[in-house]
């Protein structure tokens, strides 16, 4: 076990987050490593690769950081970087490459300091066994934070490169999941979100394989002081009767589920080698909703894979009425080189961004009638450091008609609809 660090004092590098919650976590861990270390003056990319278009990203910011920092030593690393570090390290404007593995490690960032250090520092993912034990000594939003309990996947979507990223499933200790999260409590944190590639695989490669929903019921009944626990993204094939019986019963864990989806339709789904159909992402949602009627569900989902014809695209887009799918986020299906649904017939390009048009039009009707239902109702807002938004129970975003303290939990009379968030006038404060 990793004792728990003293508060660094020193200045923390800046970092550049791209992609998912598990990567916002993973950038704090970094710059308390960084910063303990000294390392210097250096801008860390934190690179995604889920698709094309998110490593387009981060080579353009690393073009305008070094622009903008003519100084400073640019540190690439995250999945981008751990599955095509020769592409970063090739870039005139880069200092250092280092891999998913490397970049949790204190040696890591202390070798930074040493000119003859190598300058990429990416070993074989795949051959990491255990997740890197990390007690951060803060997190930079103080109310709501990440926590990193299980890494990487051991399923092989047919269009996906993460776990080649990430490496094999992995998880936290049980133990070191508590420990951590009664440490964020104590520094004021009021929601926690647990995050992974593969959450709902937790467990998985401990002793005596314990499932998911026992680390939220233990997290729960170990940390009775913390007021809110939420999950991030989970595979619908793996959210059972136990967790949602947690939903059922323990109001402290908050009715937000998203879901892994991909596709409403199942030979898309077949092809995508994903391991629901149509009808078990439906049964879920309406299983969900019976455990807990107030419950929020969110989905991505995918328009244009290989193969798709009309009548598929078709079913994937009534699926978010047929599931009541609540807050999607719709993606245009990006090819990544290595992938299987890469060498697969394409949809014509014109016709995958017309239909991630229409998947997004959808979805954006979906989330209006959401946020309706909400309008005169009392809802409970996470206030955070803006002290004029908040995240509702069901993760709905809350605008203030008037500033609250950060932390506190604010019972909120919901007035109206501003766009895709919703707005009103505090009630009473209903927790410190």
């Amino acid at each position: 076990m990793t004792s728990e660090p003293a508060a660094a004092s020193l200045r923390k590098p800046e970092i550049v987050t791209f992609g998912c919650r598990l990567n916002a976590y993973e950038s704090e861990a970094m710059a308390h490593l960084a910063a303990a270390a000294d390392a210097g003056d250096v801008i860390v990319v934190n690179t995604c690769a889920v698709t094309a278009e998110a490593e387009r990203q981060a080579r353009q910011a690393i073009r305008r950081l070094k622009r903008e920092h003519p100084t400073a030593r640019i540190v690439v690393t995250g999945c981008a970087a751990q599955i095509g570090p020769a592409r970063f390290a090739a870039m005139p404007e880069v200092a250092h490459v280092i891999g998913n593995a490397e970049k949790m490690r204190a040696d890591t960032w202390q070798a930074l300091g040493d000119p003859a250090a190598d300058r990429v520092r990416v070993a074989d993912i795949m051959g990491v066994r255990e997740m890197a034990p990390h007690l951060l000594p803060g997190f930079a939003e103080h109310t709501r934070v990440f926590l990193e309990v299980q890494q990487g996947c051991d399923h092989r979507c047919t269009f996906c490169v993460i776990p080649y990223g990430r490496g094999p499933s992995r998880s936290a200790a049980l133990g070191t999941v508590v420990e951590q999260i009664g440490h964020y409590v104590r520094g004021g944190a009021r929601e926690v979100v647990l995050t992974g590639v593969d959450l709902t695989s937790w467990g998985s490669d401990l002793p005596g394989r314990p499932g998911f929903a026992s680390l939220v019921r233990r997290i729960l009944a170990a940390v009775p002081e913390l007021p809110r626990l939420r999950l991030s993204s989970l595979d619908p094939a793996e959210v059972d009767g136990a967790l949602l019986t947690l939903f059922a019963e323990e109001p402290r864990l908050m009715p937000h589920l998203h879901l892994s989806i991909q596709a409403g339709d199942d030979l898309t789904l077949k092809r995508m080698k994903r391991r629901h159909t149509r009808e078990q992402v439906v049964t879920v949602c309406r299983q969900a909703r019976a455990a807990r009627p107030e419950i929020a569900i969110g989905a991505d989902l995918i328009a244009g894979f290989p193969t798709e014809d009309d009548a598929m695209f078709a079913r994937t887009l009534a699926l978010i009425d047929d599931a009541g799918l609540d807050l999607v986020h719709a993606f245009p299906f990006s090819a990544r080189a290595g992938t299987p649904a890469a060498r697969m017939p394409a949809v014509d390009g014109a016709v995958i961004r017309a239909r991630a048009s229409q998947l997004r039009d959808v979805a954006r009707q979906a989330q209006t009638r959401f946020l309706a239902r909400q309008v005169g109702r009392r809802a409970l807002v996470l206030v955070e450091k803006s002290r004029r938004h908040g995240h509702a129970e069901d993760f709905a975003v809350v605008a203030l008609n008037q500033p609250a303290t950060p932390g506190t939990i604010v019972e909120t009379l919901v007035v109206g609809i501003d766009g895709d968030q919703l707005y009103g006038s505090p009630v009473a404060a209903a927790a410190a």
